[in-house]
């Protein structure tokens, strides 16, 4: 079973090719063009699609050369239809409605975080974790039951990638700021006391970010360095609390923030009073990616036929404990 993946949902656009059997899958290609806003600034949903629309064809053209497949080869299309960016969201379902219209192929509408989880099983050989979800879209915590994920905590405001965004912003940087955080954060090891806000088992990081904004005139790889170790400790909180509840053996982090070797040192802490294992999606495959759309969909191939073109969508909030995985 061959499959070809189309992300949109924000800054990245990006196809792949994968081949499934049985319960192994093999990444044939991925190709991504990246949106870069300008330094300072966020990513400005208009000018995104019209990245995206002006590379969607290279990009696929690419991802077609290195798995060395032709489009009539294909046994399914799947796309990211939501969550993310209404116009981003819209210029892969049309490219994948296209494709799926012209060559008669089966077409999967996929939920992107959704994506994220199953391609991290794949990757790292997670059976049944506890998954920490941590993006520019996400920050929950879940756990497998009853075909659905169940949140056991997530945040109340901004997610942990948006803090790390929007803080980077502030000080000049691009998004996504991320690496260029954590970076600043290692050359430094001086803490300034920050809100720490953990409710239930909830986190909110709009006061550690305006609390953040206001001592960075003093030293920025200060800042940087006490904004990673407070948001990650919090973090850090909820997930024990939950391997407490749900006694999981097992922690996958996945989602672009997976990326950040500081917040993985603690959760590996975490992890080893817990005797739980440990793993983490690997860096290439951390962020937004058309393997975790493209696997996603030949996982749902297995139990339903494609979506007439009538029925595909894209949905802007479409959370993923919402959705029924029955495969």
């Amino acid at each position: 079973m061959i499959g070809l993946g189309i992300e949109s949902t924000a800054h990245t656009f990006s196809c792949a090719i994968m081949e499934k059997n049985g319960k192994k899958g093999k990444i044939l290609s991925d190709v991504r063009k990246i949106y870069r806003p300008p330094g300072g600034e966020g990513i400005h949903p208009r000018e995104a699609s019209r990245h995206h629309i002006e590379n969607s064809s290279s990009v696929l053209s690419q991802c077609l050369q290195e798995s060395k497949i032709k489009i009539n080869d294909l046994d399914i299309i799947s796309y990211a239809a939501g969550p993310g960016l209404g116009p981003c969201l819209r210029v892969g379902a049309v490219v994948a409605r296209s494709l799926s219209s012209y060559y008669k192929i089966p077409i999967y509408p996929v939920n992107h975080a959704i994506g994220h989880i199953e391609l991290g099983k794949l990757l790292t050989g997670a059976k049944n974790p506890l998954v920490l979800l941590v993006s520019g879209g996400h920050t929950m915590i879940l756990a497998f039951l009853n075909k659905q994920w169940r949140v056991f905590g997530e945040t109340l405001d901004i997610t942990l990638g948006q803090l790390l965004d929007q803080f980077g912003r502030s000080i000049g940087f691009a998004s996504p700021c991320g690496r260029e955080i954590e970076n600043l954060a290692n050359t430094s090891s001086t803490y300034t006391t920050l809100p720490y806000s953990v409710k239930g088992n909830d986190v909110s990081f709009s006061g550690l970010l305006s609390a953040t904004k206001s001592v960075v005139s003093n030293n920025k790889a200060d800042a940087c360095f006490s904004l990673q170790e407070t948001a990650f400790a919090m973090i850090s909180e909820t997930v024990e609390r939950a391997l407490s509840f749900t006694e999981k053996k097992e922690l996958l982090i996945v989602g672009g923030v997976a990326a950040n070797k500081r917040l993985s040192e603690m959760l590996k802490d975490v992890c080893k009073r817990h005797g739980c294992k440990f793993f983490v999606t690997p860096l290439k495959f951390s962020g937004d990616c058309g393997s975790q759309i493209c696997w996603t969909g030949l996982l749902e191939n297995q139990v339903k036929k494609g979506a007439s073109l009538e029925k595909t969508f894209v949905t802007q909030s479409w959370r993923l404990d919402s959705v029924v995985v029955n495969y």
